[in-house]
């Protein structure tokens, strides 16, 4: 997701300027085995035919303690809890960041992300878009994402979870693909959500779908206000240090601008655009064989054993894919196109993406080792405000032979 977007309010400069908004959650809690599992709402959000709803919800309800997450799993449903299909209200992105914030000053906070890639974007620990419903994001045995741990809890200061949710209300719209591209002449928007003039080569992206804007509706066209909210199911395990290996989390983005410092003990920079146009092939081209290109080469930080990887992509993807420096691959990711109009199952729309889940100790990365993401789309066509992102969960070392977790839930 290049424009400024919704996505540089993650960055730690914003957050701290921001008002905290506590969410209405209902919570119903379960056991099986050791496996906990709790299910959430986020406050709710109404739409209209064409409008954007693209908000950050704060102090969210999240298990409360020190513990270790199995599952993440999110989807918009309505007023009745029934699944809302994508091409009603489309789902460009979720994800839950985590914040520390201070107990006597409540906008005082500091945002608790991941371990990289990007400087200040893509912070999130979970999130997803369109793809939510049809993409595993389960951790094998005997791993899992740890948080809840005090020691990572400034004194005075307490941890927090947000959301931020943006959705479409695709209903009526004259062009439903050329919306939930974010194609600025649909939303007729000159400037972005700061005011900034929009550059007249920017085709689509963000920018042109902030909050409450809306696409463009076919003539005549009226329907009705509805409400929706993200229902969003955590499992979890107790924490315990004899039974559970913890995995970081990096997400790499395509757009990533690093470039290798000059000065060798200088900090590298990571400054990512989220989103890139995908401008389509010449007349002369085969159309079947249109393929967009792009790749990006980066050091890994902290190596590690990959537990488990999946891509974020839109419309017109193909695959993506990780590579280490000698060219194997890491993990590889490809697109699930819906074929119907049920709930997970909407032709046209990328619904899932598949995952990667390497037998433990059998991909590793190398510290400082390079890595490259290679993302394929199809320009057939344009393509606009699309992205290429990816998701890797890496642990620090092998689990010791007599780790055994017992999570197991039928998932």
């Amino acid at each position: 997701m290049s424009g400024c977007s919704s996505y540089h309010l993650l960055s730690l400069a914003v957050l701290l300027l921001l008002v905290p908004i506590d969410g209405n959650s209902q919570a119903h809690s379960s056991k099986v085995g050791r496996m906990k599992s709790a299910v959430f709402h986020s406050p709710k959000f109404v739409l209209t035919p064409g409008l954007v709803s693209n908000k950050f919800y704060y102090n969210i309800d999240f298990p409360k303690g020190h513990i270790a997450v199995k599952d993440f799993y999110a989807e918009v449903v309505d007023e009745t809890g029934h699944s809302v299909p994508l091409h009603e209200v489309y789902l460009h992105h979720w994800i839950v960041v985590r914040y520390n914030q201070r107990k006597s000053n409540l906008s005082d906070m500091v945002v608790h992300g991941n371990s990289g890639m990007c400087d200040g974007l893509f912070v999130q620990h979970f999130g997803l878009g369109s793809e939510t419903r049809k993409t595993a994001t389960y951790t094998p045995d005997p791993y899992a994402i740890v948080v809840g741990d005090p020691a990572d809890v400034p004194e005075g200061y307490q941890e927090r979870w947000l959301i931020n949710l943006h959705a479409i209300d695709t209903r009526g719209v004259e062009d439903r693909f050329g919306c939930i591209e974010c194609r600025c002449h649909l939303y007729n928007i000159t400037k972005d959500e700061n005011g900034r003039d929009i550059k007249p080569d920017y085709f689509g992206g963000l920018s042109c779908c902030p909050d409450k804007s809306r696409c463009r509706l076919r003539k005549g066209f009226r329907g009705p206000k509805r409400t929706f909210y993200l229902r969003y199911t955590v499992k979890y395990v107790d924490w315990d240090a004899t039974s559970i290996v913890p995995v970081r989390v990096y997400i790499f983005d395509v757009t990533d601008g690093w470039k290798k410092p000059v000065n060798p003990t200088a900090v590298a920079k990571h400054p990512c655009q989220l989103e890139y146009e995908v401008e389509p092939c010449s007349a002369n081209e085969n159309v079947r064989g249109c393929t967009h290109v792009r790749h990006l080469s980066v050091p890994f930080p902290n190596g590690g054993d990959v537990i488990y990887g999946v891509a974020h992509q839109h419309r017109g993807a193909i695959r993506s894919a990780l590579y280490g420096e000698d060219g194997r691959v890491l993990c590889s990711s490809k697109p699930i196109y819906g074929k119907g109009k049920s709930p997970g199952n909407e032709a046209g729309y990328v619904v899932g993406m598949s995952t990667c889940y390497p037998k433990p100790g059998s991909v590793t990365i190398r510290d400082g080792e390079m890595v490259t993401l290679i993302v394929n789309y199809s320009n057939a066509k344009r393509h606009s405000g699309v992205m290429g992102v990816f998701y890797i969960l890496v642990s620090e070392s092998l689990p010791k032979p007599n780790f055994v977790l017992n999570s197991f839930d039928g998932v």
